[in-house]
């Protein structure tokens, strides 16, 4: 028993010096540049390398699925069916043009127009629009991540090790490293805005929490191998104003809040989230809502008043489309936001989902295991544009002007822009879409009539 004292003291030794020499790696080279807000570009150097590797990956399934007469499955882009911008009464004529010897303009409703109605609807249920925002982006090449692509099989031995050792890269290696940082940088941002919240308002309060927050921020987007490329920086949002963006996931929060200081708006939550809610609001005047106050839109639109009015408060994030979007397109904002007359500042995030996907599918995976995903992706790759600021012209209602902020955002990050409510992903079409539909219709009808009168 006594022989292997020394084997076990040299264990513990070599125990400890393996725990000394990662501590002073992740101090040198993620807390410290962190905290500075600097980076040693290794993370760039790691993007690239994985391109290249990602690249010869597909190359060799799509020549191994050739020499064995496998299909390749390629995603639809732009989606299954060709579709052209065009408007009710545009494609009913051409129907009754090709279909009918009547005149075009005839007021009498033709049978013939059922057919525009019934394209429509098969159309939809082939190639909805809607409900594929709410699944994750595919993918035309192959990232090492079986979930996604859909080419994922046997193809060769030495593809098939590639793809264990980065299994063990990104599960023995990445998610202990990533762990251990997010846990670093969630303890500092307790802790620090608790004791920030303790001192007197003024400056020095002022400045300390900013850069507690920035620092915990920053921490934290390294515990995702976050690689963030801002533009425009120049348009970053000013106090007293509102900051929108696009949706995508949770992180979106860490990705901006990584490059500026914002107001938070939240419903206030139980557990660890509460205990980080209640120590933010010590150093910052972030706002919080009870379950019970989320729904007085009142309420929330006054607090945001107040906000905004005092050109002394940090500016206020919100994400107007209420949920989350799969990246590939904009949903419809809600107003409230741009019914208070604040400046607002719109931001498009754009993630690249070669290195992982990004989107929270909230229907189908709870919080734990999306950061899961999150944290056994190879990085977290996204563009943020900031656009120039932009206020309610006197003729636009708020609808109006959510629709313009909402525009800008999508031509800039390159995403589709659509009037559909994100709430579809969990609710039925509301009457008022279907009603749409028909006043078209039937303005096209009564129109006719009206013009014949006149005649």
């Amino acid at each position: 028993m006594f022989l292997l004292l020394p084997f076990d003291s040299l264990v513990v030794n070599l125990l400890g010096i393996s725990i000394t020499v990662l501590f002073t790696l992740l101090l040198v080279f993620i807390i410290v540049p962190a905290i500075f807000g600097v980076s040693f570009g290794i993370r760039k150097v790691y993007m690239m390398t994985l391109l290249k590797i990602f690249q010869w990956a597909t190359l060799r399934i799509e020549r191994g699925a050739k020499e064995k007469n496998h299909p390749l499955y390629k995603p639809y882009v732009n989606g299954i069916i060709a579709k052209e911008p065009t408007s009710l009464e545009e494609e009913i004529k051409e129907i009754r043009r090709s279909g009918s010897g009547k005149d075009l303009d005839a007021p009498e409703f033709e049978l013939s127009d059922i057919f525009y109605f019934c394209r429509k609807g098969i159309e939809t249920i082939m190639d909805d629009e809607v409900t594929k925002r709410f699944s994750a982006e595919e993918l035309d090449s192959w990232n090492l991540l079986s979930r996604t692509n859909y080419n994922f099989q046997y193809i060769s031995l030495r593809l098939t090790v590639l793809w264990g050792l980065g299994v063990l890269i990104r599960y023995c290696f990445l998610l202990p490293l990533r762990i251990a940082l997010a846990f670093t940088g969630i303890s500092l941002l307790v802790t620090g805005t608790t004791v920030v919240g303790y001192l007197p308002n003024g400056r020095c309060k002022e400045f300390l929490s900013k850069h507690v927050h920035l620092m915990c921020y920053r921490i934290c987007v390294r515990a995702l191998t976050a690689i963030i490329t801002y533009h425009h920086r120049e348009n970053r949002p000013q106090n007293g104003g509102i900051c929108v963006a696009n949706h995508t996931s949770p992180i979106d929060v860490i990705i901006l809040a990584s490059d500026g200081y914002y107001a938070m708006v939240g419903q206030i939550h139980g557990g660890l989230m509460g205990v980080i809610q209640r120590a933010m609001v010590k150093a910052c005047p972030h706002i919080w809502f009870e379950r019970s106050e989320v729904r007085d839109r009142h309420l929330v639109a006054k607090r945001l008043t107040e906000h905004v009015q005092d050109k002394s408060k940090l500016p206020i994030l919100i994400f107007p489309e209420g949920t989350c979007i799969n990246n590939t397109s904009v949903m419809m904002f809600k107003k409230g936001s741009f019914e208070i007359g604040a400046t607002v500042y719109p931001v498009a995030i754009k993630y690249d989902p070669q290195f992982g996907d990004a989107f929270w599918n909230s229907s189908k995976y709870g919080m734990v295991t999306y950061l899961l995903r999150m944290m056994t992706s190879w990085a977290i790759v996204c563009s943020v544009w900031y656009l120039p600021p932009m206020t309610r012209e006197p003729e636009e209602d708020a609808v109006q002007f959510a629709n313009r902020v909402k525009s800008a955002i999508a031509r800039r990050g390159g995403l589709v822009d659509l009037l559909w409510d994100g709430g579809l992903k969990r609710e039925k079409v509301k009457d008022a879409f279907k009603e749409e539909q028909q006043k078209l219709y039937s303005k096209m009808i009564v129109g006719s009539h009206e013009d014949r009168s006149r005649s």
